[in-house]
């Protein structure tokens, strides 16, 4: 919890917060120091003024930013109000955080009440330390500022766990060391004072005797302070402002600026915010775990930035000391070169050492607190800051964007030593470059002629220019998501062949794959189309590929067979998992090996053995649906049982994802109407069966050409 010290502390003082209150902005202040940063403004200016001349309705008013000069430019360390002609210079200071502040005006009045109670200077203007937005006080004063008690929890808590060992309460002199505390004499005892003062007999006998640490924690657990309302201090908070954003009482609701606002019960939006603050944490943990893991890459690179410097620098002498004396004189030279990027590779990456370690301790530290916000049970004083909490958590996960988490410097030294030259040029002795850098490899070529789709899958093909002289390390191959959206990266290999699965049929698909080595990347490649089931007619967007759209066609159709990993272990498979029967009396469940989200499919299936009524279902099922039970039993499949069904029967499915209906057919006849409608999503084509039954599934078949017709002209 060290590291959540920070936020504990006050920009003005530099100690922890005493009685913090929350400012508009979402800052807090101890309620002293707010005092004493208050700034006396001109009376033009003052809330009275403002309502008079009917410009401010608000509780605060800002002060116009074009007015106030926070800092001077050049960082002399004094602010002044430039607008105000009345108004003099004010020196301002640096807290101890390093926040500077404005000290009051005038020295307060001495009073011998609390800071919030205490009168403030007439027209009096208080700007947050850490966000600059200065404010104008009305007639309230500090006490119109909400108390931050979430916050003092957490510090009380904290400090608690800072503090030394609890002491006995009843020892005389030098009090030693508790060793148990009685939970109902709520004091702690040594042991000769509990052998003294708390035998364990008589009515005593009864006390229950906890650790020391157990019983600070629960003299911890007291009652929660209940909130009041700043503007009726008599009255509890009892709701939550949707459109302010702020806990409200009964009579705020009827008789004060919330009562024609939007409010909701104080407990409800409690644990919604809650909920939302540990949801954000959520994300920051994982930024948090990646970070450390980015800080041991980091400094793995240190060691080995290390290692393969010494080895350079090995190298480097072996071949300087090859060339007499004349080279090393020489070598002196290039050793330096070699050292100082050394120290250049291990300043970068110790930088960014720092860099990252500074803003992981700081994203600990707000983990850490807001972990402590979320263990208080004052719902009232949750809301007040939660909001706040959660844009911190956001904004601080962003901060750990895209290329944060990238090392800055390699580990290599990219330095090659020629030793060719003659002796009488070993004074020109130089590294031939420095950090040569190789182009980057070709554009790859699609192989049109073994690109192609089958069902819902797309096998790709390409290659490297027959004249290219530069290697390519990898490829990298996207594919848009079949609806024009972006693309994404499907395949990064060394392969020249991807053939990539579970596509939705009926779909158009764009493809370009990219090459790549240490140097960089490659333009993309000409676009292909693909287009899977139906014709899988593809096509380039370059004219230079126009004539080759007809190389590869496939008929619109999806070959499949049932699936031996998700049936019942009851199944019993032949003919290449076409057909199917089973070993039990009771029903069982298999599916098809391909699901089918979009696009028109119909398969059939012929009753090969038909014994004494068994009762078959056909259809089609989720792929979580049940496996023992009749097909159709449970919410997760639609089908169709016939008792008519005899030996020799077909039985067609046709399932029209495009139209979302289901419809079935017996030897060629459709039955009935459409048997479901609104079926949309991931469906596999089902059966269920017993020992009685004996199907094969006939796939690759096309729609039936009355349907066709049908949907054609629908």
């Amino acid at each position: 919890m060290e590291e959540m010290e920070e936020e504990l502390k006050c920009p003005v003082c530099g100690s922890f917060y005493r009685e913090p209150i929350i400012l508009p902005c979402s800052h807090n202040l101890c309620q002293a120091c707010a005092r004493n940063i208050l700034v006396q403004t001109p009376e033009s200016e003052s809330p009275q003024s403002r309502r008079a001349s009917g410009s401010g309705v608000s509780d605060y008013d800002y002060l116009d930013l074009d007015k106030m000069s926070l800092y001077s430019e050049a960082d002399s360390g004094y602010g002044s109000y430039g607008g105000f002609a009345s108004a003099p210079t004010t020196p301002c200071q640096k807290s101890p955080n390093g926040v500077r502040v404005f000290p009051p005006a005038m020295p307060p009045p001495p009073t011998h009440l609390s800071p919030a109670l205490a009168p403030v200077p007439r027209n009096s203007c208080i700007t947050c330390p850490q966000c600059h937005r200065s404010l104008i006080l009305d007639d309230r004063g500090l006490r119109g500022f909400p108390k931050n008690r979430v916050l003092e929890g957490v510090i009380d808590r904290y400090q608690q766990s800072k503090a030394a060992a609890l002491k006995c309460q009843l020892c005389e002199k030098a009090p030693k060391e508790a060793t148990v505390m009685c939970e109902q004499c709520d004091v702690f005892y040594c042991d000769p004072c509990r052998l003294r003062c708390h035998p364990p007999r008589g009515p005593l006998a009864k006390h229950r005797l906890v650790p020391p640490a157990q019983g600070r924690v629960s003299r911890r657990l007291s009652p929660r302070k209940v909130s009041t309302c700043t503007d009726h201090e008599l009255e509890n908070h009892s709701m939550y402002c949707v459109q302010c954003k702020m806990p409200v009482c009964y009579q705020c609701l009827e008789e004060g600026k919330h009562s024609s606002h939007e409010v909701k019960a104080l407990g409800a939006m409690w644990k919604l915010h809650k909920s939302q603050l540990s949801q954000a944490l959520n994300g920051l943990s994982d930024r948090a775990k990646e970070a450390k893991e980015f800080l041991v890459q980091l400094r793995s690179m240190v060691q080995q930035i290390q290692e393969n410097s010494v080895e350079f620098e090995a190298c480097l002498v072996a071949q300087c000391d090859a060339l007499i004396d004349a080279l090393n004189r020489r070598k002196a030279q290039l050793l330096a070169r070699v050292n100082k990027e050394h120290e250049h590779k291990l300043k970068v990456v110790r930088d960014q050492i720092s860099h990252c370690t500074v803003k992981l301790r700081q994203t600990t530290g707000l983990m850490e607190y807001c972990l402590e916000v979320i263990k208080e049970n004052d719902p009232s004083g949750f809301l007040q800051i939660s909001d706040a909490l959660i844009r911190r958590v956001h904004l601080t996960e962003d901060q750990w964007g895209k290329g944060t988490l990238t090392p800055r410097m390699t580990t290599d030294f990219d330095l090659s030593l020629d030793n060719s030259p003659l002796l009488q040029s070993i004074h020109q002795l130089d590294f031939v470059q420095v950090k040569a850098s190789s182009p980057v490899p070709a554009t790859p070529i699609l192989q049109l002629e073994e690109c192609c789709t089958h069902n819902n899958s797309a096998t790709l093909s390409w290659k490297q220019p027959p004249l290219s002289t530069v290697a390519a390390e990898g490829y990298i191959l996207e594919l848009d998501d079949g609806s024009g959206g972006q693309f994404r990266e499907v395949y990064v290999g060394k392969e020249t062949m991807c053939t990539v699965d579970g596509l939705h049929f009926n779909s158009t698909y764009n493809a370009r794959v990219k090459a790549f080595n240490k140097t960089g990347v490659s333009p993309y490649s000409k676009t292909l189309v693909l287009q899977t089931s139906e014709g899988c007619n593809f096509e380039t967007q370059s004219a230079s590929y126009s004539q080759l759209v007809d190389i590869k066609k496939l008929l619109a159709v999806a070959w499949f067979a049932f699936d031996p990993g998700s049936a019942h272990s009851d199944i019993i498979f032949s003919n290449d998992n076409l057909t199917v029967t089973c070993s039990s009396y009771d029903d069982r469940v298999v599916l098809g090996k391909t699901g089918f989200s979009k696009g028109v499919h119909y398969w059939e299936l012929t009753i090969d053995r038909y014994d004494n009524h068994p009762d078959p279902a056909f259809g089609v099922a989720r792929i979580d649906v049940m496996k023992d039970v009749m097909l159709g039993k449970d919410d997760k499949a639609w089908a169709i049982t016939e008792g008519g069904i005899t030996k020799g029967a077909t039985i067609g499915v046709l399932l029209d994802l495009n139209r979302k209906t289901l419809t079935f057919f017996i030897n060629n006849e459709q039955q009935g109407p459409i048997a479901f409608e609104n079926v949309e999503g991931l469906f596999f084509p089902a059966v269920s069966l017993n020992r009685n039954v004996q199907v094969t599934l006939h796939t690759g078949l096309p729609v039936p050409d009355f349907y066709s017709s049908r949907a054609s002209i629908a």
